[in-house]
């Protein structure tokens, strides 16, 4: 019943995607087990400030990165608010719990040379509706850079052919309009018209669908994207993620607008924009190194 309340206050009043009420469900769910307790009411107030501390420890003992703990630590503090709000408990023992301090890694990034090979190389996609549905879904990871949530939640009724743009429903359900150029939307009316006819369904209008006529989701994008990027890129991760940051690295390097970037990629901070630069410059550092004379 707790996670169950916890789970509804996240969708209907903080409108976190689904994706993200899933990651803060299953860290609350190990937190609990690491503790041999029951997510329940009366369980709550036997949670110390050690006992979360206990549980950072063992995450850092077991190699999990800082990243990931300090998601988790965000899980806690969301639930615990969300307690404290609803009196469930008097205390909070996740106040004076800080973040880790992250190690900055420079995105991963696909070359622009690779991305072509595969959207231009003609037997890559098969010349059939999972051929087409593959790489729409492809082209719309690295022509707009959308996360692969919302890529999933893409509704026939947010493409606008006359207006030749996306409107995408990033985190906390922020809508933003992305502009789509004449080769996508090309593509999209192909994708739609043939989607009527393979799937023989009216009462769902996701753009993606899984083959048991159902909503697609993340693991099935991700297996799509990993199995195209292993054709044309020796880069060790090949997630749709890694679309997102050659969409945004791509731009700038081609003089787009550090801000405009931004907005498109739905950021709500620039400085979260800013570690693209560092891409870019590291690339230009890498060129001088290989092609000066005196480098």
């Amino acid at each position: 019943m707790l996670m169950n309340n916890f789970v509804k206050y996240l969708s209907n009043e903080r409108n976190y995607s689904s994706y993200t009420i899933s990651a803060y469900s299953s860290d609350l769910i190990q937190f609990f087990k690491f503790l041999n307790l029951d997510c329940d009411v009366s369980n709550l107030d036997t949670i110390c400030i050690n006992r979360v501390r206990a549980w950072i420890v063992y995450l850092k003992k077991n190699l999990v990165s800082a990243k990931t703990i300090n998601r988790k630590i965000s899980s806690l503090k969301s639930f615990f608010n969300f307690c404290n709000r609803e009196m469930y408990t008097s205390a909070n023992p996740t106040l004076k719990i800080r973040n880790l301090k992250e190690s900055r890694k420079l995105p991963t990034v696909v070359s622009e040379k690779s991305l072509q090979d595969l959207f231009d190389t003609g037997n890559i996609f098969k010349n059939n509706f999972q051929g087409l549905r593959d790489r729409l879904i492809l082209e719309l990871l690295y022509q707009t850079g959308v996360r692969v949530g919302e890529l999933i939640n893409i509704r026939l009724r947010d493409c606008s052919f006359s207006k030749k743009e996306l409107l995408v429903f990033g985190k906390r359900n922020k809508q933003r309009i992305i502009p789509l150029n004449p080769s996508i939307l090309h593509l999209l009316d192909i994708y739609i018209k043939s989607r009527a006819s393979h799937y023989k369904v009216t009462d769902i209008d996701f753009l993606f669908m899984s083959d048991s006529c159902k909503q697609s989701y993340s693991k099935m994008i991700y297996r799509i994207v990993n199995r195209y990027l292993s054709l044309v890129s020796s880069v060790q991760k090949k997630s749709p993620h890694i679309l997102r940051h050659a969409f945004a690295t791509h731009l700038l390097s081609r003089g787009a607008d550090l801000n405009a970037i931004k907005d498109l990629l739905g950021h709500s901070s620039l400085l979260s924009t800013q570690v693209y630069t560092q891409v870019s410059s590291e690339k230009i550092k890498k060129v001088y190194k290989k092609s000066h004379p005196r480098g």
